[in-house]
């Protein structure tokens, strides 16, 4: 597949770029060599190459799904400024 000048204006206008009449000419060349790139890409072939979802895929470990309060209470309200019955006092806002 090769692309032609208006095809490349085209694209241009596409893609919200300014070419001048100079920078036209490298660029249907660079574009052509993509597609042929492509089109050698699509010459291999992968019928006996099984999908995959990335490059690697390695297995993530699982910890238990359990509910927990994680037993931080003192930790949690060290640094608060005042502490009622284990939790933080804030003050009332009333409009």
């Amino acid at each position: 597949m090769s692309l032609d000048q208006e095809t490349v204006k085209r694209i241009a206008t596409l893609a919200r770029l300014k070419l001048s009449a100079d920078r036209i000419g490298p660029m249907q060349q660079d574009l052509n060599n993509i597609l042929h790139f492509i089109d050698q890409l699509n010459e291999v072939d992968t019928l006996q190459v099984e999908p995959m979802a990335g490059a690697s895929t390695p297995m993530m470990p699982f910890r238990v799904d359990q509910v927990n309060d994680g037993n931080y209470v003192e930790k949690i309200v060290a640094n608060a400024p005042e502490v009622a019955c284990n939790m933080f006092v804030v003050p009332k806002v009333v409009e």
